[in-house]
């Protein structure tokens, strides 16, 4: 299947019950995906919404009735939803939401980049919150990952966001599905869906709370369960590190190109290895300042000027010397290409070591 569509039926195998999107490339087979299967399913609902504005409102709506609900876009359709988004973080309300990045800024183009990154780790709209971000490499891992974002976003009452690009979403491989659940997810916390106070005291789900003392509060309560998030849910994988001299950090697709050059440079007796975040919030420091005790260099690769690179010096203090390299605005470098600007950097951290 291709990656957008294996997040479809990924989503519905998860319970997914309502969709609502706006189109855009490179993520519209999507939405076209689920406006066919959410017919078959029992309360299905597919709206393909006047805007993204609208699309992320109607998640919030569903979500608060009790659905699992998610929308996907591409960056500048992201962009549209922030607001959106702040307003899921700040009432605590589950839902799943896609982006499959395109080059930027501005409307920029269809091909495949990974510029969203700070928008996506950094809570992107308007105050303090964050969403946890996952970063898939490969089809499977998007099926995979989307049914984990269902499981996690009621969990800790939270929108999760995959971080995809234009290349994953397009491309096609195998792909194997977990078995269909017998029943919805349990929810946790179910004592916020606004199902009819029948029986039991009205509630209230808003995000306007006018006394700065409750507002502070609130803010607190959700920097705990960040804590929380960031304690219990950080996800990694690690790539021939055990003997590294110089490790790479790089995250979806890019990852999938380091992972080539790193083949090849093993092949020529370069000692390269590799670390690919795969939540990109909460991001793995742990495993990079463990591996930091005895490794001292670090080269990070992004299809983008540099964003995640900030997150990865945070983690090493200092304690490390970190080297870049970046193809934005959707350019896609070979192995080959990379492999060779890796070379030349671990050439020279061998010659400082001598």
């Amino acid at each position: 299947m291709s990656g957008n569509n294996a997040i479809g039926e990924a989503a519905v195998l998860a319970g997914c019950t309502c969709y609502f999107g706006y189109p855009i490339t490179p993520q519209n087979e999507l939405p076209e995906y689920m406006a066919r299967r959410l017919a078959e399913v029992p309360g299905g609902v597919f709206i393909q919404a006047e805007s993204e504005i609208a699309a992320i409102n109607m998640v919030l709506g569903a979500s608060v009735a009790g659905a699992r609900a998610m929308t996907s876009s591409s960056s500048p359709g992201i962009s549209l939803k922030q607001e959106g988004i702040s307003f899921l973080a700040a009432q605590e309300l589950p839902a799943v939401i896609v982006n499959m990045m395109r080059g930027g800024p501005g409307l920029g183009n269809i091909s495949p980049a990974q510029s969203d990154y700070f928008q996506a780790t950094r809570g992107g709209g308007h105050g303090d919150y964050k969403i946890i971000v996952l970063g898939p490499a490969s089809v499977q891992e998007l099926a995979d990952l989307t049914m984990l974002a269902f499981d996690l976003a009621d969990m800790y009452r939270t929108p999760v966001m995959i971080l995809g690009d234009g290349m994953i979403g397009q491309m096609m491989e195998p792909v194997t599905f977990r078995a269909k659940k017998k029943e919805r997810h349990q929810v946790l916390h179910s004592d916020y869906i606004l199902s009819g106070a029948k029986g039991r005291p009205a509630r209230i789900i808003k995000s306007l709370i006018l006394d700065p003392k409750e507002e502070e509060e609130h803010n607190w309560k959700l920097f705990r369960k960040y804590q929380r998030i960031e304690q219990q849910e950080v996800r990694y994988e690690t790539f021939l590190l055990e003997d590294a001299a110089l490790a790479v950090l790089a995250y979806g697709t890019a990852a999938r190109i380091a992972k080539g050059a790193i083949k090849r440079l093993r092949e020529e007796g370069l000692k390269v290895g590799m670390i690919r975040p795969i939540t990109l919030w909460p991001f793995p420091v742990k495993i990079i300042q463990e591996t930091a005790k005895d490794l001292h260099d670090f080269f990070v690769f992004e299809m983008s000027t540099g964003q995640m690179i900030e997150d990865v010096e945070r983690a090493l203090g200092g304690k490390a010397r970190v080297h870049f390299y970046g193809r934005p605005g959707g350019v896609v470098p070979t192995p080959v290409e990379l492999a060779r600007i890796i070379s030349r950097h671990y050439y020279q951290s061998q010659k400082r070591k001598k």
